[in-house]
């Protein structure tokens, strides 16, 4: 029996029900990426532990991320759909359970780990079937779908999480997921379809290997150089080891018959355009969403539920824009959205890098909100745009890397606005004669979140500059 459908059997396939499934799973896999980050507090006075080790709640799930996601590739073209997707959910669930019940930090992170393998082999699979059972001109309208679900999943995290630990204990954000996870899975078994052809290619260990070292120890690097320095000889190390095995791993897969990640997607000019915009929006967003919630707590000096609070109306509304940009996408094409995106997401940027202490959170919630409406405006239809433009047999190949490469950004991105901040407070501090007082707290982090913006305005020129010469890929 054959172990997919056929392109000539396309009637066969049943792609809405199929979508949903990937929807919901999707939902709750990103939902509890971000879950946790508002517990990191009370995780460290339950567990004992430092600030520089629950970091390792976020590190160690994009470290994971950052290593499965560029197999993925290879994964799609051994294992049937329906087999990665139960795999998936299964990994997800385990993870949650052992979570949830954890007794110790190290058991909790092993969970984390779990979990992050699930979404980490469900995110490439969505995006890959996805463009496998829609045609072409209808891929903006569902890939709007999905970014609805991507964008509005770590949105209501945090302030969904921030509920939950006011009124109950931690573990509930992850014992609660559970049955959501369940469904899912029972959804999926009964309207998964198996849709991707397997060709099953010679594995090349070597390569795995590479890509583990690069990838991996690139995110490790950038996601530690925040708390220990870009002096440290770990960062230095990692950074160093980590694009040597890049350098070696990009020739070999030029060399293969059968590569581990096909780099020939970077021939095609519209997929190498938008993913440059794909990452340095990535980048802003990651940036944002640790800095915004530290200017709220300790700048404005609001509680974590409410810094969730501020966030949520503008991750809401990405999330629900996203399904008009994709009809947009279908009708008129990617320059009319990535170019005012980019625009708009400049203005609100160089409007954050000017708040005070004294700024309401009405205008946070106007600022972000607007910054957010950019991001709607690019990230689909730049990501889209350049995947239309590969062909089938690249599919994988294309949304490995693009979302190999959003781990990687997201984590140099929020690395360098950390260093940024904490260099600019510190020589805020140099200049104050009584660092000890109160009031210093607040104004020297929102001296230094002003500067760490600049990084997002310089990020969104660029990408402005870029989305110039994109022209439709059909």
């Amino acid at each position: 029996m054959s172990t997919a459908i056929s392109e000539h059997d396309q009637s066969a396939i049943k792609p809405y029900p199929i979508l949903i499934s990937f929807l919901i799973a999707g939902f709750i896999g990103l939902f509890s990426e971000t879950a946790l980050n508002m517990a990191l507090g009370r995780l460290m006075i339950e567990l004992d532990v430092t600030s520089s080790t629950v970091q390792w709640i976020t590190t160690g799930y994009l470290l994971t991320m950052g290593i499965l996601i560029p197999v993925s590739a290879l994964l799609i073209q051994w294992f049937s759909t329906r087999q990665l997707f139960v795999a998936s959910l299964l990994f997800s669930i385990a993870g949650a359970i052992v979570s949830g019940v954890a007794p110790s930090f190290g058991v909790l992170l092993l969970g984390r780990v779990i979990q992050a393998v699930g979404t980490g082999l469900l995110i490439p699979l969505m995006f890959n079937t996805a463009l496998i059972i829609f045609p072409i001109y209808r891929r903006g309208t569902v890939m709007g779908l999905i970014g609805l679900v991507m964008m509005s999943a770590p949105a209501v995290g945090p302030a969904t999480s921030g509920l939950i630990i006011e009124m109950l204990s931690w573990n509930w954000i992850l014992w609660l997921i559970v049955p959501f996870l369940v469904f899912s899975l029972i959804y999926g078994l009964v309207f998964m379809q198996n849709v991707s052809v397997l060709t099953k290619p010679k594995i090349d260990f070597l390569s795995i290997f590479l890509s583990t070292l690069g990838f991996g120890g690139l995110v490790y690097g950038f996601s530690i150089a925040g708390d220990k320095g870009w002096g440290n000889i770990f960062v230095i190390s990692a950074i160093l080891i980590s694009l040597s095995s890049l350098v070696i791993f990009s020739f070999r897969q030029l060399k293969l018959d059968s590569p581990m990640l096909d780099l020939r997607v970077f021939k095609y000019p519209m997929f190498t355009l938008g993913i440059l915009c794909v990452v340095a929006t990535f980048m802003i967003i990651l940036s944002t969403m640790i800095l915004l919630p530290l200017y709220l707590q300790i700048g404005i000096g609001i509680s974590a539920l409410a810094a969730g609070l501020v966030l949520m109306p503008g991750g809401a509304l990405n999330g629900a824009l996203s399904l008009f940009v994709g009809r947009a996408f279908d009708a008129y094409g990617p320059k009319w959205l990535i170019t005012p995106g980019f625009i708009m997401m400049l203005v609100m940027l160089w409007n954050l890098s000017n708040v005070t202490t004294e700024t309401s959170s009405l205008m946070v919630i106007f600022l972000h909100s607007g910054l957010m409406i950019g991001v709607s405006l690019v990230m689909m239809p730049a990501q889209t745009n350049g995947l239309n433009q590969l062909p089938r047999s690249l599919y994988p190949d294309g949304t490995a890397l693009i979302n190999t490469l959003m781990q990687v950004s997201g984590s140099v991105g929020t690395a360098l606005a950390i260093t940024i901040m904490s260099a600019s407070q510190a020589t805020y501090l140099e200049n104050i004669t009584d660092p000890s007082a109160p009031s210093i707290a607040s104004t020297s982090l929102t001296a230094g979140v002003q500067t760490a913006f600049i990084l997002g305005i310089g990020l969104a020129a660029s990408g402005l500059v870029l989305s110039f010469f994109i022209k439709p890929a059909r």
